[in-house]
């Protein structure tokens, strides 16, 4: 049986290096996804340069010449001002809201992203505040971690809805029936954390969602443990989180250079350990899981890191692609509609 044709909205001019990154990503991905097509939203000129060299995109694509990129230290407000008119980044996403377009892949900048987001596909009913889940590598394979940088700041409602979110997104990505779902906090024990968290977390003992297992509290070192599938946090915190974790990633990487280059032993050493080195490399190489999820929005948007390379843009094109195929926006949609009648039903008694 022939897939299901696939067609990803992509804001060509987004990144460090706009279409120089992006359209050789596509090419990347292409080679795993093959029923994927591209609808490419960017400076014609640009575009066809570098497609001149990729005919395997060329042949999938569409371009759409956009007068307008979005500089990466744009401020929301003032991207929104700029780039409603006719901007790579807003004629991506609205590609998605009129139904030309399956999902928006977009590594430009993050709160302009998010901004123009919200305003063009507007959150789904039910949902106050959408946020941004990451894919995280741990001990025992991935978990979703989220908000990581969406909205800072958040209360009890939100903090569940969230939880709500990261479980279909788990049972999306991972294929598990009943995520395990945790609250970030600074401690396990209940009278521990801030007040808002407690109480979220008592509304999800009560409730006992069908859709996941809510496990109780973790703590930061949980995460890399791989204790629980999502970890459910505020952006402020979760932010702080992921770049934690990424420069850590980067200081051990240059402990290892720095030690294996010292002495002959080392450098000997390390030509008897290359394979175990190189599946650390594999394993902590950011490109793998590059890509993260707005959810809470009708519609889907997947935003990559703005300083990959085309290896990993093209993680967060397959990301984009894996969540359309494993039907994400119906998974929440159906939850959040869930979350809401025991609201309603918690509120009558």
């Amino acid at each position: 049986m022939t897939a299901k044709t696939i067609r990803l909205a992509i804001d060509a001019m987004g990144g460090d290096e706009g279409p120089a990154m992006v359209l050789p990503g596509l090419q990347v991905a292409l080679v795993r996804c093959p029923e994927l097509t591209f609808d490419l939203f960017g400076d014609q000129a640009e575009m066809e340069r570098v497609l001149a060299d990729l005919p395997d995109v060329a042949k999938v694509s569409r371009l759409f010449h956009t007068s307008v990129s979005i500089p990466m230290d744009a401020k929301p407000s003032q991207a929104l001002r700029m780039g409603r008119r006719d901007s790579s980044m807003w004629r991506a996403l609205d590609q998605v809201r009129i139904g030309e377009a399956d999902a928006t892949v977009s590594a430009g900048n993050t709160g302009a992203l998010m901004a123009m987001a919200k305003f063009c596909l507007r959150s789904m009913d039910g949902v106050a505040r959408p946020a941004l889940a990451a894919i995280w590598p741990t001990i025992r394979g991935e978990c979703i971690v989220l908000d990581v940088g969406a909205s800072i700041g958040v209360d009890t409602d939100n903090l569940v809805t969230n939880a709500i979110l990261g479980g279909a997104m788990a049972r999306a990505v991972f294929g598990i029936d009943n995520p395990k779902v945790a609250l970030l906090n600074i401690g396990e024990e209940e009278v521990k954390g801030l007040e808002e968290v407690r109480e979220a977390a008592q509304i999800l003992r009560a409730r006992n969602f069908s859709s996941m297992r809510y496990e109780g509290f973790v703590e930061g070192d949980d995460i890399g443990r791989g204790t629980v599938d999502v970890v459910v946090t505020e952006g402020f915190s979760g932010n702080i989180a992921l770049k934690t974790a990424e420069g850590t990633a980067r200081q051990l990487a240059e402990y290892l250079r720095m030690s294996i280059g010292r002495t002959l032993r080392a450098r000997l050493g390390y030509l008897l350990a290359k394979p175990a080195f190189a599946r650390l490399r594999d394993k902590m190489d950011p490109r793998k899981i590059n890509g993260a999820v707005f959810l809470g929005l009708n519609g889907l948007v997947i935003k990559s890191h703005g300083g990959t390379d085309a290896e990993g843009f093209a993680s967060a094109v397959e990301l984009a692609h894996d969540m359309v195929r494993n039907e994400l926006l119906r998974r929440i949609a159906a939850d959040v509609a869930a979350l809401k009648e025991t609201h309603e039903l918690a509120d009558a008694g």
